[in-house]
């Protein structure tokens, strides 16, 4: 007997769920709620708020000017992504309680703006992930079969049955690169094609791999053996390009490759050059760099298949994604429940604004150490000491450690809110503990790494007023300030080092911000704050595998931090 896939759920339907935290409901909750909606929504999104009695002004195409004045007593606002929410507009808004965000990405909205007016953003993840897998499945079989070149023959009245031989996908070897909801529902398609299915993410366990039944693998290693790969990625800094000349050299020759996820995960010239030399057999691409492209050669070679952005443009997913959305939103205003909050923490707002700088201090050393090495990462354990340990709200610390390991490989979406659940998917335990004795300083947080390669471990502390410091790396005393660009030097113990690396700096036109350097018995460790925005394009890269060829030198890291020194 066939099996019955059980039918997703209307968010409309769902009680709340155990992820979901209960804030305090807004005390406006009543008939006089206005609702601004600036985008298209589906009629279903839009009566299930005005069963409620609020007040919904649904218009999208309004001016700059209008939207703002219309804004200007609203309780919420809906958008999809023509819509760009801004500071400037956020200041227009002086009630405003939440941003509903009908979608995934958030990158049209300014978060941080929004958080610190205290409004909540919430978007609608996983809603059109069928639609997304199904159109990769479209993509890959018109690849595989050739389907449009034989549409495009028949429609000028060519019978060319021998031109037209496909390939089968049975037998294959299907590669995913990232997996996520829309690479899990790929994967399940795949196993019934009766493909071997590997992949790579390095957020996800084997534990979990195992369970979908497939095969965890290097990148590079899955591009090797994979007959076909698709891509399932954000897009991050550590993600663009990351199929180059590079990767594309290490392919199976013959590959076909969909992209359905981000454009600028691949380098359009390089593929270009890859299907010239026949390298790769075929591309099927749904995203790109520039939308549209203002060159349209990629998308016009005889081995491309193009389709417009529209892998998750079908009736089944809009309506999902609005009325999530809109559901997301009725619950907070109505209820205080939050659903797919972006930047929503469970804690007091002044508890929040004392621990503020605790939390940047933890995402950063956590940050730092996922960049040192790209291995899985398995646990995060955090332990607080002193006058920290006994402050229950520091609760929030480990979310923000979680983030701030996820956060350079998912792009967007990932913060304190979520990241408990995001690191749960991806199986990596978070394990926090607590010492009242202090522990060189009043207050000190210590971030541990357990990964597929070992541990590697920082801690940090905040000197006042609000000034986040790292002061040790894998059991080194060092003192240095957080932010920025920063290279973490591993070294032996010995003269010269400190100098042959501030050398190599200058000789390439790196300013040192700040130099700090600590030792032990098992070594050295220098923490250099350089001020990359000032160098010339290149100049760090060159320098760090200058610094690298240096004798005394185990390892160097280059790690980038989202705010600045301190």
């Amino acid at each position: 007997m066939a099996e019955t896939r059980p039918q997703r759920e209307r968010p409309d339907m769902q009680p709340p769920r155990e992820s979901e935290a209960t804030a305090t409901a807004p005390s406006f909750a009543d008939s006089a709620m206005k609702i601004v909606v600036a985008d298209e929504l589906p009629d279903s999104a839009l009566e299930l708020l005005r069963a409620e009695g609020w007040q919904v002004d649904a218009r999208s195409g309004r001016t700059a000017t209008d939207l703002a004045s219309d804004l200007a007593d609203a309780d919420a606002l809906l958008v999809r992504s023509a819509t760009k929410v801004t500071q400037d507009l956020l200041a227009t808004a002086p009630r405003l309680r939440v941003v509903g965000r009908a979608g995934t990405g958030v990158d049209n909205i300014d978060v941080v703006a929004a958080s610190a007016r205290g409004v909540l953003v919430v978007n609608a993840p996983g809603a059109n992930s069928i639609s997304v897998a199904e159109h990769t499945w479209a993509l890959m079989l018109a690849l595989m079969r050739l389907v449009p070149a034989a549409d495009r023959a028949m429609k000028t009245g060519k019978w060319e049955r021998k031109r037209f031989l496909g390939s089968e996908l049975r037998g294959k070897t299907l590669g995913i690169a990232g997996l996520g909801r829309i690479g899990r529902e790929v994967a399940e398609r795949g196993r019934a094609f009766g493909m071997k299915v590997i992949a790579h993410d390095p957020f996800i366990s084997h534990e979990i791999a195992d369970g979908l039944g497939v095969e965890l693998l290097p990148l590079d290693d899955l591009c090797a053996v994979a007959d076909v790969l698709t891509l399932h990625l954000p897009s991050t800094p550590e993600t663009r390009h990351l199929f180059d000349e590079r990767r594309f050299a290490k392919v199976k020759p013959g590959l076909r490759i969909i992209n359905t996820a981000r454009g600028d995960l691949i380098d359009e010239a390089a593929l270009r050059r890859a299907l010239e030399s026949g390298r790769v057999a075929g591309a099927a691409l749904d995203v790109f760099e520039k939308e549209p492209p203002p060159d349209w050669s990629l998308a016009q070679m005889p081995r491309v298949v193009a389709t417009p952005h529209i892998a998750a443009s079908t009736e089944e997913a809009q309506e999902l994604v609005g009325l999530d959305t809109a559901a997301a939103v009725r619950d907070f205003l109505r209820d205080g429940v939050v659903r797919n909050a972006v930047n929503f923490p469970a804690v007091q707002a002044d508890e929040v604004r004392r621990l503020q700088p605790w939390v940047r201090m933890v995402d950063n050393l956590a940050t730092i150490l996922s960049q040192m090495g790209p291995a899985r990462v398995e646990a995060i354990g955090l332990r607080y000491y002193g006058e920290l340990s006994e402050n229950r709200a520091a609760e929030i610390l480990a979310p923000s450690a979680a983030a701030g390991v996820l956060r350079p490989i998912l792009s967007g979406g990932v913060s304190i809110v979520n990241a408990r659940s995001v690191a749960r998917e991806r199986g990596i335990d978070i394990v926090e503990s607590r010492s009242t004795r202090p522990r060189h300083y009043t207050s000190l947080v210590s971030v541990k790494l357990t990964t597929s390669d070992g541990e590697r471990w920082a801690e940090g502390t905040v000197f006042e007023p609000a000034s986040p410091r790292l002061v040790s790396v894998s059991g080194i005393r060092v003192e240095a300030p957080l932010g920025g660009t920063m290279l973490i030097i591993r070294n032996d113990d010995q003269p010269g080092v400190i100098g042959e690396v501030g050398t190599i700096l200058g000789r390439h036109g790196v300013n040192i911000a700040n130099f700090a350097l600590g030792r032990n018995d098992t070594g050295a460790v220098g923490v250099v704050n350089v001020d990359e925005e000032a160098s010339t394009p290149g100049a760090l890269e060159a320098a760090v595998e200058a610094i690298r060829g240096v004798p005394a030198v185990r390892d160097v890291w280059r790690v980038r931090l989202e705010s600045k020194p301190q």
